[in-house]
């Protein structure tokens, strides 16, 4: 008798990360590959959820005469930018979503691909999204979506949220920066400018064609997908929108506190410039006369009078005075 355990050694071998049965009331119910093989659309809506890198899922898309040989080549393409493609009755949609595993980086963002027809969903991914858990545990606990228009509008709406604490995390972090400009070294501030503008570059050239994504699929006039879900989907593009734009906000603030770190600079090195050039120039004149009564040649005046450098001090001294007062009458100190 084979145990559930070995079941699913032989999925995740097989490259199957999950298959669930909804029910149509919210609850799904997980199948193994033997059921997944003899599933009709008569016993509800099918979710597949594959990985792509693996050779025996890879060899099942593309054996399906009921999966379009287009569809199955971007499911299994390992480069892919956000974008709905209707063919036949079925939907093409790549969407991506921000990295939040463990270590990562949250601009490093994961892309899923998923084919989406009235009655069956597949979906691939290389790296794991905490998206997909959260959707597949509703499943689970009867919280899910009831069919596949619901299941795609459910992964999108998770999806678009889960980055709005990113966007947060960004915005949090220009508001310390922009606190730390009068206060920290320039150097480490420079870095931390340096490392933001990066993160909200990247992840703002990833959410733009995810935001068309999601337009064109409100207007894709698939038979199966309700006006109910057309409403949520749109929802979920002007949520991805704000998120875009909070990220642009960020993006200008960080330019703005990188121009006024550099501005502190600039005025950080003519000060001190300033204030070489005011020694510089009161040691002038006292470097000449030093140097002209330093010369090794006869009649030096003060040369046998135990006086002299007492006297040639005095005169440095007076010398300095007499520059420091001419030089509060120019108001150049």
């Amino acid at each position: 008798m084979v145990t559930a355990t070995a079941r699913a050694e032989e999925r995740e071998q097989a490259g199957l990360l999950h298959a669930l049965l909804l029910d149509g009331r919210g609850g799904g119910r997980a199948l193994d590959w033997a059921e997944v093989e003899q599933w009709t659309p008569d016993q509800g809506c099918l979710w597949l959820h594959l990985d792509y890198t693996d050779r025996g899922a890879a060899g099942w898309l593309r054996s399906r005469d009921d999966v379009p040989s287009l569809v199955a080549e971007a499911l299994l393409t390992e480069e892919t930018r956000p974008r709905t493609t209707s063919i036949d009755n079925g939907l093409m949609v790549a969407l991506r979503g921000v990295n939040l595993n463990p270590e990562s980086q949250p601009e490093d963002m994961v892309s899923i691909r998923l084919w989406v027809e009235e009655h069956r969903v597949v979906s691939t991914r290389r790296r794991r999204l905490l998206s997909v858990t959260e959707l597949q545990e509703q499943l689970h606990s009867g919280r899910g979506p009831r069919d596949s228009a619901g299941l795609l509008v459910e992964l999108a709406d998770l999806l678009v949220w889960r980055m709005g604490a990113t966007v947060e995390s960004f915005e949090d972090t220009i508001d310390s920066l922009e606190d730390r400009v009068l206060s920290d070294s320039s150097a480490a501030l420079r870095v931390d400018l340096a490392q933001l503008r990066k993160q909200t570059i990247t992840l703002r050239r990833y959410l733009s064609p995810q935001r068309e994504a999601l337009a064109r699929l409100v207007q894709e006039k698939a038979p199966w997908m309700r006006e109910s879900c057309r409403l949520q989907l749109r929802e979920v593009s002007d949520r991805l929108l704000r998120h875009i734009e909070d990220i642009d906000a960020v993006r200008e603030r960080a330019a703005v506190t990188q121009e006024e770190l550099m501005s502190r600079i600039s005025e950080q090195l003519n000060s001190r410039m300033y204030v070489l050039s005011v020694v510089a120039a009161i040691f002038l004149p006292l470097g000449f006369l030093t140097g002209l009564l330093g010369v090794n040649v006869g009649g030096v005046p003060g040369v046998e009078n135990p006086s002299a450098f007492y006297l040639f001090s005095g005169l440095l001294v007076v010398a300095v005075i007499v520059q420091l007062v001419i030089f509060r009458w120019k108001k150049w100190l």
